[in-house]
């Protein structure tokens, strides 16, 4: 079986439970492959910037069904702190360590 082809974000690499999401699931997966590179960055790190297992888990599900609802980046994220001239800032508001 040919290994199937899901975009990443712009700094973040797609993790594998989110992978797996979106491959079970063509709807999800089309309008992943619709949205920036930046947008996916914004979900990759939604998706991971969690504490437990089950919310990790939870906010998988959530990706894939606001995706299909039209949702094009998590609501109420104030972004990547990941990323940009202001990385440093934003990592120390969110109290979070690059």
């Amino acid at each position: 079986m040919d290994k199937l082809r899901i975009s990443a974000g712009v700094v973040h690499a797609l993790p594998q439970d989110l992978r797996r999401a979106l491959a079970a699931d063509p709807k999800a997966r089309a309008a992943w492959e619709d949205i920036t590179p930046l947008a996916r960055n914004e979900w990759i790190c939604w998706t991971t910037y969690v504490k437990t297992e089950g919310t990790r888990a939870a906010h998988v599900r959530r990706v894939c069904a606001e995706l299909k609802e039209g949702i094009r980046r998590p609501c109420c994220w104030p972004g990547c702190p990941h990323r940009g001239k202001n990385a440093e800032a934003r990592a120390r508001l969110l109290r979070i360590t690059l």
